[in-house]
């Protein structure tokens, strides 16, 4: 799978972004209080679809791409797992989305079991994460 061709999301975060495009274009422009807000999320979404990759399971091979659940350890000793894919319209609900652009995503990526990586924080800092484990999301 590769990821420059597109953006991988569940089948649920798909369909999520399927019907609130249904409902968006459903409205009229009279009945909305900011309809450039409304133009811009419609062309988000329509984006997101014409670039999904839904539902494809990455080979289990360890390696941090999207659409693997990671688990990782921070320096403090704290371990979060969460799924690296589309935050946009994703499973929020139950899991924590990291996107492959954010800069844990980025640093992350291509990353094997036991890889130590660094990523600059919004404060200007940076922190350093090591991948314990990364297996295919199953939705």
């Amino acid at each position: 799978m590769t990821t420059t061709q597109g953006r991988w999301m569940t089948q649920d975060s798909h369909d999520r972004l399927r019907a609130e495009l249904t409902e968006l274009l459903a409205q009229r422009s009279g009945e909305i209080e900011d309809e450039s807000h409304r133009r811009t999320r419609i062309g988000q979404i329509r984006d997101l679809l014409n670039n999904a990759v839904v539902g494809e399971t990455p080979p289990d091979d360890g390696v941090a791409e999207p659409g693997m659940l990671l688990t990782v350890r921070f320096d403090d000793g704290e371990t979060e797992t969460f799924l690296l894919g589309t935050r946009d319209g994703a499973d929020s609900d139950e899991l924590t989305v990291y996107s492959p652009e954010s800069p844990l995503g980025t640093a992350l990526t291509g990353a094997r079991q036991g890889d130590e990586r660094t990523y600059e924080v919004p404060n200007g800092g940076t922190e350093r994460v090591t991948l314990v484990r990364a297996v295919p999301h199953r939705s």
